[in-house]
């Protein structure tokens, strides 16, 4: 089991600046019923390993297109160790649902790469959705599966980052 919830995440990083000692959540509410999903997953895969409850924030945004914003105030305030963007980013007619999708993927990239703070995207785009019972059931269950996975990553992800951050304090 990890150290994670010992969190030595608390120590310097080999860039030199402190790692926080949380996790957060950031959900977009469009098809929030869809996007809790992942939410609810995530929260029971993190319980699994072992991470307790209280470590984890979440931060509901109206859309996807908010949550980088939000991931990059949270990454520079020195509390998280990672965190999370969860949205369903569907065609609305207006402008191509993968634009949106792309950007906000992207952005998240680059927050993590600026910051030094882990930031993973379980941001997910359907070539085809409708507001149809078959098609929300699936999108169901298929967030749920992406809940547990976008956990399991995180963790992975901050139990190699203490690896290197060792060898490279060493």
């Amino acid at each position: 089991m990890s150290q994670i919830n010992d969190l030595p995440l608390s120590a310097v990083t080999a860039s030199g600046s402190p790692r926080g000692q949380r996790i957060a959540f950031v959900e977009a509410q469009w098809h929030s019923d869809i996007v809790h999903q992942a939410r609810d997953a995530f929260l029971e895969e993190m319980a699994r390993l072992g991470v307790a409850r209280e470590r984890i924030d979440i931060f509901d945004v109206p859309g996807a297109f908010e949550i980088p914003l939000h991931a990059k105030r949270l990454a520079n305030s020195g509390k998280y160790a990672a965190i999370i963007g969860c949205a369903l980013v569907v065609d609305g007619g207006i402008y191509r649902h993968e634009f949106v999708a792309n950007t906000v993927v992207s952005t998240l990239m680059s927050l993590q790469l600026e910051t030094d703070v882990p930031i993973f995207s379980a941001v997910l785009t359907p070539h085809h959705f409708h507001e149809h019972v078959e098609h929300r059931k699936y999108f169901h269950r298929h967030f749920a599966v992406k809940g547990t996975e976008v956990a399991e990553a995180c963790f992975k992800t901050l139990e190699a980052l203490d690896k290197v951050d060792a060898l490279l304090a060493a």
